[in-house]
């Protein structure tokens, strides 16, 4: 009975920080953040960039919870994800800012960022004037700030992965793992395109 009761504990504390600091294995949350400065030295200078790796395009299907690369219309990897904890495989299509949901569309990576909190992320160009002409209609914001990002500082070196990567956690983005964020960065200029599937 105690063991099932922290499980539920546990859970409950999962599912009510969104794509804020993670619980570890023991219950607490390392609130350390990542180290960026070197990050930002690299970003500043586009040193991140592998240029005989990139690619041109990322596909993502919400349904298959999978996030695949392409270049020059060939598939050069797939990756497991984690989508918005109201917007995973069945929860439709992202309506207003706070809704938990990932978007569906057409995007661009806008930016990148050294995230003191999620490791590193793509930003994405949502909303579009499509998502905003719909929000409009609704009389609500459509939100913002919807990123492709990487694993809380307590999963920093993936032991969470099996976990994380099979609940949908994020406030509305796409997390990979670190090891698929690291492969994304030095692949991903400004730019590239970015389709969110239901």
């Amino acid at each position: 009975m105690k063991i099932a009761l922290g499980l539920v504990s546990l859970a409950l504390v999962w599912f009510s920080t969104g794509c804020k600091e993670q619980p570890t294995a023991y219950g607490t949350v390392d609130h350390t953040p990542y180290a960026t400065k070197t990050c930002i030295n690299e970003l500043s200078r586009g040193a991140e960039i592998d240029y005989s790796n990139t690619i041109d395009n990322i596909v993502v299907y919400k349904s298959k919870r999978k996030l695949y690369t392409y270049k020059d219309g060939k598939l050069v990897d797939e990756f497991r994800i984690s989508l918005g904890a109201n917007g995973g495989a069945n929860g439709g299509n992202k309506v207003k800012v706070g809704d938990y949901r990932t978007p569906e569309g057409s995007y661009s990576i806008v930016r990148k960022k050294c995230d003191s909190r999620l490791y590193k992320s793509l930003m994405i160009s949502y909303p579009s004037e499509a998502d905003k002409a719909k929000a409009r209609k609704r009389g609500v914001s459509p939100g913002g700030y919807i990123t492709i990002h990487g694993q809380p500082k307590w999963n920093a070196d993936g032991r969470g992965d099996n976990f994380t990567l099979t609940k949908d956690w994020t406030e509305g983005c796409v997390a990979v793992a670190n090891s698929t964020m690291d492969k994304l960065w030095s692949a991903v200029q400004r730019g590239v395109k970015v389709e969110i599937h239901p």
